[in-house]
């Protein structure tokens, strides 16, 4: 499995004017590294301006499964796996059949993903799946992926029901300092 990387676009500017809309005061100048982890952070509206597209190659179709799920802020184009399309007997394919799977999503789409992506309670080859795109984000835009976080460290406490105990954990309360931070690791 592996993630290809298609398109961003560095909009940071249009983003800025949008905030700066929504409070009714005119566009400003591009913005740093702070304010933008501030916008992320709270989740405005404007971050949904911010976009990406990449694809999953031969991911378990059970792995696309998991990510399908996802639906607000996010679109999936899965490699089919009818049978008249692709003259294989489908009820004879493995959960484990490897499928191309694109999506086109949006910063907030990132953000909600990986709270559920990230946490130790996903299955290893989802969370895998999941920090691939994490660390291409991080190449082109380190302050999302700064905001890209499991569910406790969100939070700032695990909502699980049967949780792992990494919030027991002195990693996890530096975790949730990192992100609370201003300041790119």
């Amino acid at each position: 499995m592996k993630v290809e990387w298609m398109k961003h676009d560095d909009n940071w500017q249009d983003i800025k004017n949008a905030t700066m809309t929504t409070v009714g005061k005119s566009t400003g100048k591009y913005p740093d590294s702070a304010w933008k982890i501030r916008l992320i952070r709270a989740e405005h509206s404007p971050i949904r301006k911010l976009t990406f597209s990449w694809r999953w190659v031969d991911l378990p179709s059970w792995v696309s499964v998991h990510m399908v799920r996802h639906k607000i802020g996010i679109e999936h184009f899965v490699k089919t796996q009818r049978s008249d399309r692709t003259g294989v007997d489908r009820a004879q394919l493995p959960q484990g059949a490897p499928v191309n799977h694109e999506c086109f999503a949006n910063a907030q789409a990132l953000i909600t993903i990986s709270r559920k992506r990230l946490c130790s309670c996903a299955s290893p080859e989802t969370r895998k799946a999941w920090e691939l795109v994490r660390d291409e984000v991080r190449k082109i835009e380190p302050e999302l992926a700064h905001c890209m976080v499991k569910e406790c460290v969100y939070r700032g406490f695990c909502p699980e029901m049967f949780g792992c105990g990494y919030d027991k954990t002195e990693q996890f309360q530096e975790d949730v300092k990192r992100y609370r931070s201003d300041e790119l690791e």
